[in-house]
Formats: C-alpha cells, sequence, structure tokens
C-alpha cells in the first residue's frame, strides 16, 4: 500500500466584486470573441502591445487567464466588466499575486466603455478584493511612459508613483519606459470614486503584450 499522498488541489477562491454601475465576473469560454475583438483594437492596445495574431492572443493571453484563480497561483484573475445599464461588457481588470503580500493591478477598457469613469469605478473595487477580501498589504502597478490618463486614475485613487523603469518595455518599434505605481493598505482611503474621469483605455495586464 502506498504512503504516497495524492497531489493537493487548491479550490477556486472566491471573490466578491461589487460597484454601482458595473458587474465582474470570472473570464470564460465564451468571452473569446470579445477579448479578441479588444485586444485587436489599436485605439485600446496602443500603450498595452503590438499588434498579433488572433493564435497569438489565444494561446499567450487568453488561455492563461482561465484556470479556477486562488491567492498564491501563479497566473492573472481576470474578471469581465459589465455595464449594469446595458447588459454588454465593458472590458476586463484584474490582478496577479506577485508574492510577499503583494498584488498586481490592471485593466483594458473596450472603445465604446470609455469616458464614462469605468477605469476609475473598476480600479476602486477591485483595490477593496485585494486590501479588505484577500488581505494583501499593498497593490502596485505598471503604465507605459506617456499614458497619462492612466496615470491620472491611479493617483485619484491613491497610488503613488514610486520610480520608472527606463526603456523596459519594447512596444512600437522601441524601448519604452515604464511607470511604476503603489498602494500601502494602510494608505488606502475606502470612498466613492470619481467618475469623471476622462478617456481611460487601458492599464497593463503583463501577459497581454505577449509575456505569456
Amino acid at each position: 500500500m502506498s504512503d504516497e499522498k495524492p497531489a493537493e488541489v487548491r479550490p477556486e477562491m472566491p471573490v466578491k466584486v461589487t460597484s454601482p454601475r458595473l458587474t465582474y465576473r470570472p473570464l470564460s469560454q465564451e468571452d473569446w470573441p470579445f477579448y479578441l475583438a479588444v485586444s485587436q483594437d489599436r485605439s485600446v492596445m496602443k500603450y498595452i502591445s503590438d499588434p498579433r495574431s488572433a493564435e497569438e492572443i489565444r494561446t499567450r493571453s487568453f488561455d492563461v487567464r482561465l484556470p479556477a484563480w486562488y491567492k498564491g497561483c501563479t497566473h492573472w484573475l481576470c474578471l469581465v466588466i459589465g455595464e449594469k445599464a446595458t447588459g454588454l461588457p465593458a472590458g476586463f481588470c484584474g490582478f496577479i499575486d506577485r508574492g510577499e503580500g503583494i498584488a498586481e493591478f490592471g485593466f483594458i477598457l473596450a472603445a465604446h466603455a470609455q469616458g464614462k469613469g469605468y477605469g476609475s469605478e473598476s480600479l476602486h473595487a477591485t483595490i477593496a478584493i485585494c486590501f479588505e477580501q484577500q488581505g494583501y498589504r499593498k497593490m502596485t502597478a505598471t503604465v507605459t511612459a506617456g499614458n497619462v490618463a492612466s496615470r491620472r486614475t491611479l493617483i485619484s485613487a491613491g497610488f503613488i508613483q514610486e520610480g520608472s523603469l527606463r526603456q523596459n518595455f519594447f512596444l512600437d518599434g522601441q524601448w519604452q519606459d515604464d511607470w511604476i505605481f503603489g498602494l500601502l493598505k494602510e494608505d488606502y482611503r475606502p470612498g466613492q470614486p470619481d467618475w469623471r474621469a476622462s478617456i481611460v483605455p487601458s492599464l497593463r495586464l503583463p501577459g497581454s503584450e505577449c509575456s505569456g
């Protein structure tokens, strides 16, 4: 009789996300057409990635976000953002566990959902998940230099720009700088987000730019 223990099966971590105008649910196979359309929209992906084939997007960005998420796993929790008023998908948001109590945030909004403050609203909802539900001590975010709208959204939520990584990300034929932002749990102030924000199309979810 073998003494070998069966492999541990980690359960999906329950994540409850709410905000006044938006719904949130885990990414599923049925979301592929919308995910592909957003990922190939150059107005949305300007600061995220160069043009990619459907196969590359599927294998290196979409499929890797489908497994059940639990705290400590190595893939992103990817949530589909939906508009309560219309029922239409608006984009994606989520975070990844970077270890040591740190979660990295990212989001992508479809073109039709921009200019409505959804980036700010989904950011505040995700902050609440990380600090209030999951017990993270810090959140970070990476923004390609020049993406001033995403920078403004992060700062309005309490993030501080902690530094820049020079020539850190290859995009549009040249090396781009990255802006690095952080928010400590003790600096978090729950409150009503500013929905008057200007167009905020995207804030990098690593993997959307082919890092796998």
